[in-house]
């Protein structure tokens, strides 16, 4: 199983996520974002420029220093003097005096760098927030939480840490490129000579590791991600496993996945690390060749002890721009990549307001009606093909059927969390397009099979559909959820706070809570969808009581598989490829003899076996 998109996107080395398109999506980030910073990008630049720069001509003063205490002592050994301390020290202050101004500049363009990068993931965030409540629900059909909040997290901290480390490098790579190219060219054209040419040599003998390494890098990429799936199946269904005594098996089969991961991970890695003592090899034979050619130079007098050494230093830093310029290129494949899914959410159609000022929904009693609805999830596929209801204010409806009959669509349809293809629902005469999303979701009050609760106290979890409730009405929403003498057991009543991995917490107790929720809300319109689920047969007679008052004079949707639970409903629609193929009450629908007897019959012979 991959990561909850939120794992990393970047596998081990050798494995670079590219964007599809890099070069249109630098140019936007550029234009759209980049561009609103490009005074404090010029800053950026400038003082990177100097940091390198004050930084490069240090061990050209160095050799100087070098130099006059290299003539200073032949100086003495020939007894016509001795060193110049006082020129070396001045030297050495100078050099000192670079050094300090090259950190002082470096420290601003990072801070200055680092500013720009965090504004501009502070906004990005900021957008995606804001574009999230946007987006219709067909997206989210599309893709999984994990992905939505990968572009939040992943996403965005690949662009901020990438682009705050890829420009300034980009800049100081290439300014030190340049710069120790100058000096070496400035000290000895023949030893910068030597130099270049074993550079090739390097650059052609890693090409052919890396080209090897790929394959093992990617094979190992692939097993880790069989090993981490087995590892996290295993774990989530321990008790399974356990209960059935596949430990064994289990054991066998991560053996095998391990060992192949052992495999290509031994060979990636073994080449891998190749790459640097071929690098170091040549490196070596650059510096032996420079040394050579350099004792030629000097005893012919054409360059002094101090330029050697300061020719061996930037011969020695000349490769480190270019793999800093290597790895810059891989950072800013994984940044561009980032941005392109960033680009492409911000981007996405948002749910489109039909209504912007909308009818006002004061004064609606809750009379619905739907008039020859279609629908499906995507145009080939038609959920709900020709539905036809009259529902009367403060009835109890019970929508009944088999999976996959479109149940939960209706509903879905209802509060606008989907459109129709075709035809019409009416509340209080009026189509629920006239209406903005806000304003029609206020009148509905919803319990979901899936229990939601955020990190939180209880008293906050119950007030999240009426925020200026009193403590009074918080007790008394519990008191009519039946969960009043549970909240009271907790440590701090109500409180206390809840947490995805809040313990003594049951499934059914969540299920109160947020059924005290609705409740406390009030709503013109209730939808329960499989809302005792959760909760136990005795549970759930105290919860239907409860229910029972609460919809009164209400307009009810209930969805239920378990038919005993809407013996009492004023209607009941079954439903079956879309369509309603029976209504009427529960003795009416026995007294057919038709399909929901059928269902009935079915449930409770599957009950008793």
């Amino acid at each position: 199983m991959p990561p909850p998109m939120g794992g990393p996107r970047k596998g081990g080395k050798g494995t670079i996520e590219r964007a599809k398109d890099f070069k249109g999506t630098t140019k936007k980030l550029l234009k759209d974002y980049l561009s609103k910073y490009k005074l404090a990008l010029i800053i950026v630049m400038i003082f990177a420029i100097g940091s390198t720069i004050f930084y490069i001509v240090g061990p050209k003063i160095l050799g100087n220093a070098t130099t006059e205490i290299f003539n200073g002592l032949v100086n003495k050994l020939s007894g016509k003097g001795g060193i110049d301390f006082n020129k070396v020290g001045q030297i050495l202050l100078m050099l000192l005096g670079f050094y300090i101004i090259s950190s002082i500049f470096s420290f601003i363009q990072s801070f200055v760098m680092a500013n720009i990068s965090q504004k501009l993931t502070y906004t990005m965030r900021k957008e995606i927030a804001s574009k999230i409540n946007k987006l219709p629900m067909n997206y989210f059909d599309k893709k999984t939480n994990g992905e939505v909040l990968s572009i939040i997290t992943n996403d965005i901290d690949t662009l901020g840490m990438n682009l705050n480390q890829t420009i300034t490098q980009i800049i100081t790579s290439i300014c030190t490129l340049i710069g120790i190219a100058i000096m070496m060219l400035s000290i000895s054209w023949q030893m910068t000579l030597i130099s270049l040419i074993v550079m090739p040599i390097g650059g052609l003998l890693v090409k052919i590791v890396v080209g090897k390494s790929q394959k093992y890098f990617k094979m190992q990429q692939d097993y880790l991600g069989h090993v981490n799936g087995q590892v996290e199946e295993v774990f989530s269904g321990l008790t399974i496993v356990k209960a059935f005594n596949g430990e064994e098996k289990a054991s066998e089969e991560f053996q095998k996945a391990n060992t192949q991961l052992y495999k290509s991970a031994w060979k990636s890695q073994f080449l891998s690390g190749l790459m640097h003592p071929i690098m170091k090899f040549i490196s070596n034979l650059g510096y032996v060749g420079v040394a050579i050619a350099g004792g030629y130079l000097a005893i012919d007098g054409r360059i002094t002890i101090g330029n050697i050494q300061s020719f061996i230093q930037y011969n020695k830093q000349f490769t480190q721009p270019i793999n800093q310029i290597a790895e810059i290129s891989a950072m800013l494949q994984a940044m561009i990549a980032a941005a392109e899914r960033i680009f492409e959410f911000l981007e996405e159609k948002e749910e489109v307001e039909t209504n912007v000022d909308g009818k006002t929904t004061e004064g609606l009693k809750g009379n619905i009606e739907f008039q020859h609805v279609k629908f499906g999830y995507r145009p080939e596929q038609t959920v709900i093909k020709d539905f036809n209801a009259t529902i009367y204010e403060g009835q109890k409806i019970a929508i009944v059927g088999p999976t996959g009959a479109g149940k939960t669509t209706i509903v879905k349809l209802l509060m606008r969390f989907y459109d129709v293809t075709d035809g019409a629902i009416l509340l209080d005469g009026h189509n629920i397009k006239d209406f903005t999303r806000g304003d029609l979701r206020q009148l509905f009050g919803m319990v979901l099979q899936d229990t939601w609760l955020f990190n939180g106290t209880v008293k906050d979890n119950i007030k999240y559909g009426k925020e200026d409730a009193t403590d009074a009405e918080v007790i008394e929403a519990a008191k009519a959820a039946r969960v009043h003498h549970f909240i009271k057991t907790l440590p701090n009543a109500y409180n206390s706070i809840l947490s995805d991995d809040t313990s003594g917490v049951s499934a059914g107790q969540k299920q109160l809570l947020t059924i005290a929720r609705v409740i406390l809300a009030d709503p013109k319109i209730l939808i329960l969808d499989e809302a005792t689920s959760s909760i136990d047969t005795r549970t759930e007679i105290e919860i239907q009581k409860a229910m029972d008052n609460l919809m009164k004079g209400r307009t009810s949707f209930i969805i239920a598989h378990r038919l005993s639970t809407i013996k009492n409903a004023d209607l009941i629609l079954v439903i079956n490829h879309g369509d309603i193929v029976e209504q009427g009450t529960h003795e009416e629908l026995l007294a057919k003899g038709g399909f929901y007897e059928n269902l009935y019959n079915s449930q409770f012979e599957s009950e008793e076996e």
